[in-house]
C-alpha cells in the first residue's frame, strides 16, 4: 500500500509542475530528447545494445530448445519453424521482434 501511495503522490506531483512548466518547457524537453535521439553516437550505441540483445536471445533460444526438447507444444513449434525459415529466405530484413531496422 505504501508503494501505491508513492506512486500516485509522484503522478500527483509530476502533474502538478508539468502544468506550471507550460508548454514551452515541454517543448525544449522534446527538442532535447530528439537531438539526443539522433546523436550518432547514442545511434551506434543503440545499434550494439540491439545487436548483443539479438546474439544473446538466440544463444538463449539454442539452451531453451535443447532442454525443453519435445515438450513444446506443436503449434509454438510450427510458429518458431516459420518465422525462421521467413528470416532465412531474406524476405524480412528485421528480426523477429521487429527491431532489426534500428
Amino acid at each position: 500500500m505504501r508503494y501505491r501511495l508513492t506512486f500516485v503522490a509522484g503522478l500527483a506531483l509530476g502533474y502538478v509542475l508539468g502544468t506550471r512548466a507550460g508548454r514551452e518547457r515541454y517543448e525544449q524537453l522534446r527538442k532535447t530528447a530528439q537531438q539526443v535521439a539522433q546523436n550518432p553516437a547514442v545511434r551506434n550505441t543503440a545499434e550494439s545494445a540491439a545487436q548483443q540483445g539479438r546474439e544473446f536471445a538466440g544463444k538463449a533460444y539454442h539452451v531453451v530448445s535443447e532442454k525443453v526438447g519435445d515438450r513444446v507444444p506443436d503449434s509454438v513449434a510450427e510458429r518458431v519453424r516459420h518465422l525462421r525459415e521467413r528470416n532465412t529466405n531474406g524476405t524480412r530484413t528485421d528480426d523477429d521482434w521487429g527491431t532489426g531496422n534500428t
